[in-house]
């Protein structure tokens, strides 16, 4: 049961700046006195060298778990960190109860080099629909909050991503190669294309958040975690933007997605990034 209206819609309206508060705080107390601190211990890999983990990470997650459950009750957690600890705590997101998807620190390679290009992302999602996202890259100021159908917003001024400017080539964040199959490199490779210019993504939230404020044109990814995209997705939605996956189907945070996908300022360059993915693969 939800508290209070028993509906998402008054849990928001009543606990959002709750919310924005709670990522503020975990940013404050576990990630920013470790920024630029880090000691070799407090430094893990996972899957691989691009892979790595945090105690900042850790903690910052545990913070926001257990703020997030009381905040709204009967609400589940999905943390990139405990998920890698047990992957089957993934399968909440394709369930009814309203769940935190969460991701504490992203870019921690940024943050384990002392750049400022990091934050933390946390989205609000019921059956697989994204209901409010949180984006706070706290090294540089900014706060990016959407909610379904109230629009994006960064710092309080409303976003609106809008078309690209004619004459000029589409810049695209593309995934690292590390991260793609042969396939998927391929699908990549179509975007080296006249007129459009792709380069190599930083922090996949921060990049979303540049789509939505017009300063990027799109993203191309080739993986499908929930916690790197959720927020953003949501962000560059409300800001008027699109999302699709090689098959031109909108990317689904439950999972089998057709991939690469791309996430893009307006429909139109949505549909053109798809196309030259498509033609890649």
């Amino acid at each position: 049961m939800i508290e209070d209206t028993g509906t998402i819609e008054g849990f928001l309206a009543r606990r959002s700046t709750d919310v924005e508060e709670a990522v503020r705080e975990a940013a404050a107390a576990e990630i920013m006195p470790r920024w630029r601190q880090l000691a070799d211990h407090e430094v893990d890999v996972k899957s691989g060298p691009h892979d790595l983990v945090t105690d900042a990470d850790r903690r910052a997650e545990l913070y926001l778990t257990e703020t997030l459950r009381a905040l709204l009750p009967g609400s589940v957690v999905v943390g990139e960190e405990a998920v890698h600890a047990n992957p089957a705590t993934y399968d909440a997101i394709r369930g009814e109860a309203p769940v935190w998807i969460v991701d504490p620190v992203d870019g921690t390679r940024q943050f384990v080099h002392g750049d400022d290009g990091f934050c933390t992302l946390v989205a609000l999602a019921q059956g697989g629909v994204l209901r409010a996202s949180w984006t706070y890259a706290p090294a540089r100021g900014q706060f990016a909050t959407a909610v379904r159908g109230g629009g994006a917003h960064l710092d309080g001024q409303r976003l609106l991503a809008g078309p690209p400017a004619p004459g000029r080539d589409l810049e695209v964040a593309t995934s690292h190669p590390d991260y793609t199959t042969d396939e998927q490199k391929r699908a990549l490779l179509g975007l080296r294309v006249p007129g459009v210019a792709p380069r190599p993504c930083g922090s996949a939230g921060l990049e979303y958040l540049a789509v939505a404020r017009g300063l990027c044109d799109a993203v191309a990814f080739s993986w499908e975690a929930a916690w790197d995209h959720a927020a953003g997705l949501l962000l560059v939605e409300e800001a008027g933007g699109a999302h699709l996956t090689l098959t031109g189907e909108p990317f689904r945070i439950t999972g089998g997605n057709a991939l690469p996908f791309t996430a893009a300022r307006d429909e139109t360059t949505a549909r053109r990034i798809r196309g030259l993915l498509a033609a890649g693969a």
